[in-house]
């Protein structure tokens, strides 16, 4: 299997982990969803020079395309790190992960940072757990399932 191949697989697992933990962090404390991803989609509507005031579905629309960014950029990280990985050994995946999931986790709360969305700077502590566990999650489940799919 190639790298870019191996990454994707890595990154759909890594994506898969990250909703699991993510909705079993719900169900348990009871929380609602995040909806910094469609204010993100929304924002990024506006600044293309879409309007989406005035169209009813806009807000389920708002809601697919902040899910599929998640998605794509689950998918997206997992084929860079895999392209990464088969030109430098680098840190070994148990160091990897969490550098992975810190560098996700940053690849969608700086850009969501600097459209406006959110402040982390105000997050409580549950909120950063809310944050960091489930991409952690994402950064050691594909770290491992590519190393696992390299020696495979």
């Amino acid at each position: 299997m190639r790298p870019l191949a191996r990454g994707l697989l890595a990154g759909a697992a890594g994506t898969i982990a990250l909703n699991a933990v993510t909705y079993g962090d719900m169900l348990i404390r009871g929380r609602p969803a995040s909806t910094m991803p469609e204010r993100v989609a929304d924002r990024l509507a506006r600044r293309a020079g879409l309007d989406p005031d005035g169209d009813e579905r806009a807000p389920n629309r708002e809601q697919a395309a902040g899910a599929l960014l998640g998605v794509l950029t689950g998918l997206g990280a997992g084929a860079v790190y895999g392209l990464a990985r088969a030109r430098a050994d680098g840190p070994p995946p148990a160091l990897a992960g969490p550098l992975l999931g810190a560098a996700v986790m940053a690849g969608s709360d700086v850009p969501a940072t600097a459209l406006g969305v959110t402040r982390p700077g105000t997050w409580s502590a549950g909120a950063w757990l809310s944050d960091v566990v489930p991409h952690m999650a994402y950064g050691v489940t594909t770290a491992a399932v590519y190393d696992a799919t390299r020696r495979a």
